[in-house]
Parts: structure tokens; sequence; C-alpha cells
């Protein structure tokens, strides 16, 4: 029985219910703080990640590729319109408690997060693992460093990051169910590959949260459709 996506979006939704509760009573010092330590856990993961890399070459063209496809196709400009909608709802569902944060800084920070939580190397790899041996491992130790996050960004964005959990629930659950048919037709050297052109996202994502570098995240992600393909032919 698949439970990882399951616990991975609870703990998504709780996360962002408290945060929005505690808004007040968060310390402004936290907000200047703890995004950099997300951050900083975000980029040590994609680290790991990387270091899986078979292929250098599959990897920096998948990157380059993926991301012309993106801009091409206006990947994270579609995003935007979907995370001002979700915005716009939130504020009509409760109105005066979203307002503190402009709306290039909430767009930034919640396409980040969009990333983080959606489409991050670790929850592709641990929807894949589960699928495959069951192994929840990998999701669980995701869940607990979403549901932190999950609580001290809703403080500044609203309990709209709540609404991550959507999208981010299919993703994972496709990826497990999908896994006995994906996972036989590749290679190690193929899943290598995948897992660090994920890594390169979720350093990207890092870098963003952090305030480093506003990489266009969203626009990177056609990278981890083509990286297992253009491998596999590279090989």
């Amino acid at each position: 029985m698949i439970t990882g996506p399951y616990v991975n979006s609870l703990g998504i939704i709780l996360g962002s219910l408290i945060g929005f509760i505690l808004a007040r009573a968060v310390p402004k010092r936290l907000h200047d703080s703890m995004p950099m330590i997300f951050g900083l856990c975000s980029m040590s993961m994609a680290v790991i990640l990387i270091l899986k890399f078979s292929t250098l070459p599959v990897i920096i063209l998948s990157c380059i590729i993926g991301t012309l496809i993106g801009e091409l196709i206006y990947v994270e400009r579609g995003i935007n319109t979907a995370a001002a909608k979700m915005r716009s709802v939130a504020q009509w569902l409760a109105p005066g408690r979203q307002e503190s944060v402009s709306q290039k800084e909430f767009l930034e920070v919640f396409v980040a997060l969009i990333v983080l939580f959606c489409a991050s190397g670790t929850g592709i790899v641990g929807a894949l693992n589960e699928g495959m041996n069951g192994d929840t491992s990998v999701l669980y130790t995701k869940s607990a460093m979403d549901f932190f996050a999950a609580l001290l960004f809703s403080t500044r964005l609203g309990y709209v990051v709540a609404f991550i959990a959507v999208p981010q629930l299919i993703i994972q659950l496709s990826l497990a169910y999908a896994a006995i048919l994906i996972l036989p037709l590749t290679s190690e050297l193929m899943r290598n590959d995948f897992y660090a052109v994920g890594g390169m996202l979720m350093m990207a994502t890092g870098l963003r949260i952090c305030g480093i570098k506003i990489f266009p995240i969203a626009n990177m992600l056609p990278a981890l459709v083509i990286v297992m393909p253009l491998s596999a032919l590279w090989n």
C-alpha cells in the first residue's frame, strides 16, 4: 500500500494551517534565518543526488536543453499565473491576512516552494522507491522537512501554501504507481543521471529560497523529462 505521498501531503497541509494560525506569534528573526536553513538542507540533498551522476555531458545537456524548452513554452509564467489565482482565492476567503507580501515576492517564494514540494529530486526518488520496493524512508524524511517549511512560509504567504499539497499528491502517486512500468525500462546509468538532474534543480531551489539567486526553476523542469532518453542515447 502506498502511504508516503499521503503523509507528505498531510505534512504540508498541517504545517500550512498551523503556520497561518500562529503567524502573529512567530518572531521576525525566524523569517530571516530559517529560509536559509531550508535552502541549505535543499542544497545539501542536492549535492548527494548530483554525486550519483553517471554521464556528466548528459547532465549538462539535459539542464541546458530542458531549460531552453521551458523558456520557449513559458512553464514558469504558467505556474506564476496559477499561483496568482491561488493567492486571489485565499485573499477572498481570508481578506487582510496575506497583503503584507508584495506580488513579486509572493511569486518568487511560492514558485520555489512548488518545485521544492512537488518536483524536487527527493520527492521523485522517494515516490519511485516506494513504488518499486515499498521503502517509505525518503518520503517520510521529506515530509518532516516539508512540514516545517510549510509552517514557516505560511506565516508570510498565508494558508495558500496548503494548496500545493494537491499537485504534490497527484505527482507522487502517479510516479509511485507508474514505477513498476518505468523502472524496468531503465538502466542504473539512466537512473543515476536522472537523480543528478533532480539534484541540480534542488540546488537551484535552495539558492532561490536563500535569496542568493532567483533561478527560473519551473523552466528547468523539462530537463527531468529528457534526461533519461538522452542518457539512453548517449550510452
